[in-house]
């Protein structure tokens, strides 16, 4: 307790000295025009700009302001409220006490002296009140998720991962995607409200040969889970079939052509009924091979996932991305322990 009041006493100082050196920074090197989101708040009341530069921006909140507000005015996303705290130290937003805002990301590929960051994405397939090995119970997801808000966990869209994969931008520390194949109504009936009480974004892989079936999301429901804004719901090929294995007398040709229409299909198809642009993958049994990766490509999916555990490093292909399973019969610990946030320098 001492040592946290003597470091909010001493803020009042070291803040506006950094101000200071940053001004002086922008002084001299004005740089390019800003971008629109990084214009000046239009409400008065909500602070003044004291300088920047093509890097950063020094800013003196007003009273209404807080983290989201000021990244929500000068990077776009209020989201990224986490880049401010990082760029401050951790400390609060007050008004009346200049705060710097990085205008691009500091560290993208997340590396620290010892450590570099990695990004899991976890995997789930149903959800009900009898547990399975497929099957997560209501009780078990709501306590992971739980955990992953108590805990400090960032669950993001899949989609932050093209940026970050480019190296155009930083994630937050402790970064988690959520996704849930093949499309079962257990995910709007039990998994979707829990997703919804916390905030926390998913992405759902589809195959159009399943939609509608008994036990799977009709169009209509795809189309309205898409409209909430929370969920992207995206492909699983078109028939779930083992992309890398030909069927019995299937040809070379036939296979290829095969494999286009488990790209072309549901890219055209999910993209035309539930109304979102398909732009990620999700290999049926996480398996793919160069047929397959050019057919993808042919389609411009941007990202592709696989089940092989692990965390995600900035480095990885983006078409075979790490995936890990999360199972019914895993409790609470097991869980924890799947979720590979960064590894050491030197680690493979």
């Amino acid at each position: 307790m001492r040592a946290a009041l003597a470091r909010r006493a001493a803020r009042p100082l070291a803040l506006p000295c950094a101000a200071a050196a940053l001004l002086a920074a922008c002084a001299s090197s004005p740089g390019p025009a800003p971008a629109p989101a990084a214009a000046a708040p239009a409400s008065a009341s909500a602070g003044v700009v004291l300088g920047r530069n093509e890097r950063w921006v020094v800013y003196q909140p007003g009273s209404q302001d807080s983290a989201r507000s000021i990244a929500a005015a000068f990077l776009g996303d209020p989201a990224r409220e986490w880049e401010i705290a990082a760029a401050n130290d951790g400390a609060p937003v007050e008004a009346g006490h200049p705060v710097v805002v990085p205008l691009k990301a500091a560290n993208p590929g997340g590396v620290t002296a010892d450590r570099y960051q990695t990004v899991p994405i976890l995997c789930y397939h149903r959800f009900g009140t009898t547990p399975a090995k497929m099957v997560v119970t209501p009780a078990n997801f709501a306590a992971q998720l739980d955990w992953l808000a108590q805990d400090g966990y960032h669950v993001i869209p899949l989609s932050r991962l093209v940026g970050w994969l480019e190296g155009r931008e930083a994630l937050p520390p402790k970064s988690v995607v959520i996704t849930v194949d093949d499309g079962y109504e257990s995910f709007r009936q039990y998994a979707l409200p829990l997703l919804s009480r916390h905030g926390f974004p998913a992405t759902i892989f589809v195959y159009p040969d399943f939609v509608g079936a008994g036990g799977a999301l009709s169009w209509t429901q795809l189309q309205e889970i898409a409209a909430s804004g929370l969920v992207d719901v995206q492909s699983h090929s078109k028939s779930h079939r083992d992309l890398i294995e030909r069927l019995p007398g299937e040809t070379e040709a036939q296979y290829r052509q095969a494999m286009d229409a488990e790209a072309r299909v549901p890219h055209e198809l999910i993209a035309k009924r539930a109304g979102v642009e398909q732009r990620f993958y999700a290999y049926p049994f996480g398996d793919a091979n160069d047929v397959v990766l050019d057919a993808l490509a042919r389609q411009r999916y941007r990202l592709g996932v696989t089940v092989t555990a692990g965390g995600n490093p900035f480095w990885a292909q983006p078409l075979l991305l790490r995936r890990t399973m999360i199972y019914g019969e895993h409790d609470l610990a097991a869980f924890k322990a799947r979720l590979q946030v960064s590894k050491p320098l030197g680690s493979p």
